[in-house]
């Protein structure tokens, strides 16, 4: 998997939790997905120059003030399967206006769908109310990723549809293709973890890191369907494959980090959905 500097950068510092990431570790670490220094450097640059990461000390990084309620919302994929309840087959809808265009928009839409939400209509986003917290927690988790204000941005709940709209409402996720992801994915992270042992410490490094942001990734835009959509059986094998494939990541880049003096418990702090790749990291 080719990783861009923007995109390892991002991903690196999103991994730490507290405290921050000497260059020279970007650097060493960006080397080992076939980096230059200088397109590290220069991603760096244009990242302080877009306030999306900072300089916490000389010669020292971490994510932005910025980009701490987007790198919340991407952690909470340890804690998926406890943010759900039970359907009872109402829904949140989302009135997006159509007017607008450049970042704003596209960071309102992009929030949407990691979110969940699919397009109904025109300029009408939709997705199961099963989500603890219901209309008001999804509202204000709209509204703090998309940096959207209410009166452009309608979130409110949907008691009912007709039997049309509601069989149309269903079929808006690609529930197949989930499912299939999910089991890929599995398969991949367990002939990984058979694979790891043979070979060399580099060489791993790059995998889980690689590897497990693609689960990882999966896992954070999953929209949690209810049961009566999708059988979590698929989803749930695959969060506990990627729980137990993180720990092995952790562990793997536990001693790159010790060396360059980065806070950590133990090894990589865990996510690594990076913002450059994943539908609504607005990091931005």
């Amino acid at each position: 998997m080719k990783i861009s500097a923007r995109v390892f950068v991002l991903d690196l510092l999103s991994t730490v939790r507290r405290g921050s990431v000497p260059v020279r570790a970007l650097v060493e670490g960006g080397a080992l997905f076939g980096l230059s220094e200088n397109n590290v450097r220069v991603s760096l640059q244009k990242l302080c120059a877009h306030e999306r990461v900072a300089r916490d000390a000389p010669g020292r990084y971490r994510l932005s003030g910025r980009s701490s309620v987007l790198t919340e919302q991407l952690r909470r994929w340890r804690r998926l399967e406890e943010q759900h309840r039970k359907w009872r087959g109402a829904w949140v809808a989302v009135h997006q206006p159509k007017q607008g265009s450049g970042p704003p928009r596209r960071r309102r839409e992009r929030a949407l769908i990691l979110l969940g939400f699919r397009e109904l209509d025109t300029g009408v986003f939709l997705r199961p109310d099963n989500l603890r917290g219901g209309v008001p927690a999804l509202r204000a988790r709209v509204v703090a990723l998309a940096g959207a204000d209410q009166p452009s941005t309608l979130v409110y709940g949907v008691s009912e549809f007709d039997p049309v709209t509601d069989r149309r409402a269903r079929e808006l996720w690609e529930v197949k293709a989930l499912e299939r992801g999910y089991r890929r994915l599995r398969d991949e992270l367990a002939r990984s973890r058979a694979r790891l042992p043979q070979i060399g410490s580099e060489a791993a490094m790059v995998e889980t890191f690689a590897l497990g942001g693609q689960a990882i990734r999966c896992l954070i835009m999953d929209p949690l369907l209810p049961d009566a959509i999708l059988d979590p059986t698929g989803r749930r094998e695959l969060l506990e494959a990627t729980r137990a494939y993180d720990e092995l990541g952790r562990w793997t880049w536990a001693p790159f980090l010790e060396r360059h003096g980065v806070s950590h418990r133990r090894a990589v702090q865990g996510w690594r959905a990076t913002p450059g790749t994943v539908p609504g990291a607005t990091m931005g």
